[in-house]
């Protein structure tokens, strides 16, 4: 493995003989075709062709091929593949047809799951990074030594902006630290995206008057292009501190427009990741792909959380916000801030702070503050708490019996 070259680690299934399998893989993805040619030359092969760097058997399955593969009964091996830097520069989207291709397409392959990207470092040389990250964002919220404390605006959609500023006037009231958009909230006409950000900046605006601090509010600017970067400004002339995108929904070079461009941090959202992530014998592992939107420079993402109400496990989870707390080269950390969500609760925090063992990442919820019996301040109380209790290290029970917020947390949650 050199400087030079561009690796990717799979888990292969196929029925056929793997080294052949894993041959046609490469030749697919580089200079080869179905059929010899006379253009690929051996020198054209040395110069261009991928490399089988490894493929070695390990513990299959056991679960149903994917349709159309040749055979039926497949075995599982840990592939690496390489490419010459050269055939393609450090472009992110063409990095993607290389190593994510046509290969999850031939009949030969019965499953295919990308593991891990190792990058040459003349990637993080064309890409900026995160501009934010952890520290960034700690000082914009200014919040320090604690996990920000975060909610999402509900309903997802059908509230006005007059309805999400006086939520968000309550939220403030409460104490929150982050408040983002629902990703389904975008800029339609019961709630343009102009109005809406008018009306909750205001409120915003008036609490860090009162307080001294400034509620981060990840306003959703996902649309084209143009209306991104149109939309960031605006944020940005009326004193927002974050901005919001659907990663799936702008690609790759939505995203590098808007961070070329962006004077805030982004706040990245992965909805839509079920379809590349979910089947554990093909498409993406989140430890690559989350070192796609890491590079470009994202400062927060989104990894699910503990105890979810989607189908993710939580040693998935886990795995995941590790990754993104995780440098990706020696030279170039990248850390972003991981952001956990769905279903989160005080139930959650004692698990998920002894299972992480870090306080650098943003806590959403939404019903388990919305949804407190004695109201939204006293729902950000409780998971204030919550967390409190977790890193000193007292059961949530116990810590519960001192608090009457958090009692009605974990009676109504727990």
């Amino acid at each position: 493995m050199t400087d030079q070259r561009i690796v990717a680690e799979y888990v292969l299934r196929t029925a056929q003989d793997p080294r052949r399998v894993a041959d046609i893989i490469a030749g697919e993805q580089s200079s080869g075709t179905f059929v010899a040619i006379p253009g690929e030359s051996a020198e054209l092969k040395a110069r261009s062709a991928a490399r089988v760097d490894r493929l070695e058997e390990i513990d299959d399955s056991g679960l149903a091929p994917l349709p159309g593969a040749t055979g039926d009964v497949s075995r599982s091996f840990a592939m690496t593949l390489s490419w010459p830097l050269a055939n393609i520069g450090p472009s992110l989207p063409n990095l993607v047809a290389t190593v994510a291709g046509n290969l999850f397409e031939l009949r030969e392959v019965a499953g295919l799951k990308l593991v891990d990207l190792h990058l040459p470092s003349a990637f993080a040389e064309r890409y900026p990074g995160p501009a934010f990250g952890i520290e960034g964002t700690r000082r914009l919220a200014n919040v320090e030594d604690r996990p920000l404390i975060g909610t999402i605006v509900k309903p997802s959609v059908g509230l006005g902006p007059a309805e999400t500023a006086a939520l968000v006037d309550q939220l403030c009231e409460g104490g929150i630290d982050f408040i983002k958009d629902d990703e389904l909230q975008a800029d339609g006409s019961h709630c343009p995206f102009e109005e809406r950000l008018a009306a909750v900046m205001a409120v915003i605006a008036r609490h860090a008057d009162r307080t001294g601090r400034k509620v981060m509010y990840a306003v959703n600017l996902t649309g084209e292009i143009d209306e991104m970067l149109r939309r960031h400004d605006l944020v940005e002339k009326l004193g927002g501190t974050c901005v919001m995108v659907s990663l799936n929904s702008i690609g790759l070079t939505g995203m590098t427009a808007l961070r070329r461009h962006s004077r805030l941090p982004i706040h990245a959202h992965r909805n839509g990741w079920g379809y590349l992530g979910r089947s554990p014998d093909n498409g993406w592992s989140y430890i690559a792909w989350q070192k796609l939107w890491r590079l470009i420079g994202v400062d927060h993402m989104h990894v699910n959380g503990l105890s979810n109400k989607f189908w993710e496990p939580d040693d998935s989870v886990i795995a995941s916000a590790k990754a993104c707390l995780s440098p990706i080269s020696e030279t170039r950390p990248d850390l972003v801030m991981p952001v956990f969500s769905s279903g989160q609760s005080v139930k959650q925090a004692e698990g998920t702070w002894k299972r992480l063992g870090s306080r650098d990442l943003i806590y959403c919820a939404g019903g388990g503050i919305v949804a407190h019996p004695s109201g939204i301040a006293a729902g950000v109380r409780s998971l204030r708490e919550a967390w409190d209790a977790a890193m000193q290290g007292v059961p949530l029970h116990e810590a519960a019996a001192a608090s009457p917020d958090l009692a009605a947390a974990v009676k109504k949650f727990a």
